[in-house]
C-alpha cells in the first residue's frame, strides 16, 4: 500500500505541475529557442481580400443593436466586408432588431437545431475566401479584421484565432475575477503555442478560417470551434494566434452560470477527443501531438484525476509520519480552504482578483467530472442553456 501511495503521489504531482505550470515553461522555452516570427505587415486596402463576418445569435436581442454598430464601425473597407447574422430558433425579437439594418444579411428559421446547424446552413452562402466567426455578445476592436487577415499572406496558415478578453472591473465576483485571470494565462499559452507551431483549438468568441478549408462539423458537435480548428491543424495547416484581434465580453453573471458553460465544454471535450484521437500519433503529427496532448488532453483527463489521487495519497502517507507528505497535505488543505472561502464569498465583488483563483480552479476541475458524466449519459446536446452574463454596474 505504501508503494502504491508513493507512486500515485509523485506521478500525480508531476502530471498536475506539468499540466498547469510546466507546459507553460516548456512551450515558452521552445518558442524562445525557435526565435520570434517575422512580423507580418497589414495589407494596403487595395490588396485586402473579401471577408465574411458570420455571427450566430440565439435570443441575443439585448446585444444585437450594439453588436451591429460595433461590426459596422470596424476598420475594413465596407465593400469587402460581408456581414451575415443567423438567428435560427430565436424566440425573442432578434429578427426584428436586425431587420432595421439594411447593410447586413439576416438568416432565420423558426426551428432551433443548435448553433452548429445554423452555421453550417449559412456557410453554403459564403463566397468569400475568408470567413470570420464571432459571438453576438462580444465587441471587436476596430483593427480586428485587418489584423486577422494579414496572416493569410502565409500559404501554410489555415486559420487565425483571436483573443478572448473579459471586461475588466475594479472589483469583481468569483466568476469575473477567476475567469479573467484564467483567460490571461490561456492567452499566454496560445501565444506561445502559435510561436512554436500552431494554436491547439480556437475559441468561438473570435476565429477565422479559409473558407475552402471549412469542414462541416457533425450537427451533434458540442464544441464545434475547437473541433473545426483542430481538423484544419490535422490537415497540415497552422492556426495562428493574433492577440491584436480581440473580442471583449462580460464574465458569467455568477459561478453557477459559469458552471453551466464549463460542464458543457467539458462534455464536448470528451466528444471531440474521441473524434480527434488520431492527433495523438506523434509519428505522423509530430509537434502537433505534443502540443495537443500537453495543452488539452491532459487538462481534460489526467490532471483533474491526479488532483484527487495526490490528495488521497498524501493524506495516507502523511499518516505514516513522513514530513514531506505532511507538508504537501498542509499545502493542499490551505489551497482548498482558500477555495472554500471563495465559495462563501463567490457573489461578493472583491478588488483582489487572485483571491478567487483557488475557487475558480477547483470549479473548473470539478466541471470536468460533471462533463464526463453528461458525456457518458449522452445528456449533453447542442441545445444547451446559455450562461447569463454580468452587466456593467460601475462608471
Amino acid at each position: 500500500m505504501d508503494t502504491l501511495a508513493f507512486y500515485l503521489f509523485w506521478l500525480g504531482s508531476a502530471v498536475v505541475l506539468y499540466t498547469y505550470i510546466g507546459y507553460g515553461i516548456v512551450v515558452y522555452g521552445l518558442a524562445k529557442l525557435k526565435g520570434k516570427p517575422t512580423p507580418i505587415q497589414p495589407l494596403p486596402d487595395a490588396d485586402l481580400p473579401e471577408v465574411t463576418l458570420l455571427i450566430a445569435a440565439y435570443n441575443e436581442a439585448p446585444y444585437l443593436e450594439t453588436k451591429v454598430h460595433n461590426t459596422l464601425s470596424l476598420d475594413y473597407p465596407t465593400d469587402k466586408l460581408i456581414v451575415k447574422f443567423v438567428t435560427d430558433g430565436s424566440s425573442d425579437n432578434s429578427r426584428e432588431v436586425l431587420g432595421k439594418f439594411h447593410n447586413i444579411a439576416v438568416y432565420h428559421q423558426p426551428e432551433r437545431r443548435g448553433k452548429i446547424h445554423a452555421v453550417n446552413r449559412v456557410m453554403k452562402y459564403v463566397t468569400t475566401p475568408l470567413v470570420i466567426f464571432c459571438d453576438a455578445n462580444t465587441d471587436l476592436n476596430a483593427q480586428a479584421v485587418r489584423n486577422i487577415v494579414r496572416h493569410y499572406q502565409s500559404p501554410d496558415v489555415g486559420g487565425v484565432a483571436g483573443e478572448k478578453r473579459i471586461f475588466k472591473k475594479a472589483k469583481d465576483n468569483a466568476s469575473g475575477g477567476g475567469e479573467g485571470l484564467y483567460w490571461k494565462y490561456e492567452s499566454f499559452l496560445k501565444k506561445k503555442d502559435s510561436e512554436l507551431h500552431s494554436v491547439v483549438g480556437a475559441a468561438g468568441e473570435l476565429f477565422s478560417v479559409r473558407t475552402a478549408l471549412y469542414e462541416t462539423p457533425p450537427e451533434n458537435m458540442i464544441i464545434e470551434d475547437f473541433y473545426l480548428s483542430m481538423r484544419i491543424v490535422g490537415q497540415g495547416h497552422r492556426f495562428i494566434y493574433e492577440p491584436e484581434a480581440y473580442a471583449t465580453e462580460m464574465a458569467s453573471a455568477s459561478v453557477e452560470e459559469e458552471w453551466k458553460r464549463k460542464v458543457r465544454i467539458s462534455s464536448g471535450a470528451f466528444q471531440a477527443m474521441g473524434m480527434l484521437m488520431y492527433l495523438l500519433n506523434p509519428f505522423r503529427y509530430g509537434i502537433v501531438s505534443f502540443q495537443y496532448f500537453s495543452h488539452r488532453v491532459l487538462r481534460w483527463t489526467l490532471a483533474p484525476l491526479s488532483l484527487v489521487l495526490v490528495f488521497a495519497s498524501s493524506l495516507y502517507l502523511a499518516g505514516q509520519g513522513l514530513l514531506v507528505y505532511q507538508l504537501a497535505l498542509a499545502a493542499q488543505v490551505f489551497f482548498y480552504a482558500i477555495a472554500f472561502l471563495g465559495y462563501l464569498n463567490r457573489d461578493k465583488e472583491i478588488s483582489i482578483k487572485g483571491f478567487f483563483v483557488p475557487y475558480y480552479f477547483s470549479v473548473m476541475n470539478l466541471a470536468v467530472f460533471a462533463g464526463l458524466g453528461r458525456f457518458m449519459r449522452g445528456s449533453q446536446t447542442v441545445l444547451w442553456e446559455k450562461a447569463k452574463r454580468s452587466v456593467v454596474n460601475e462608471p
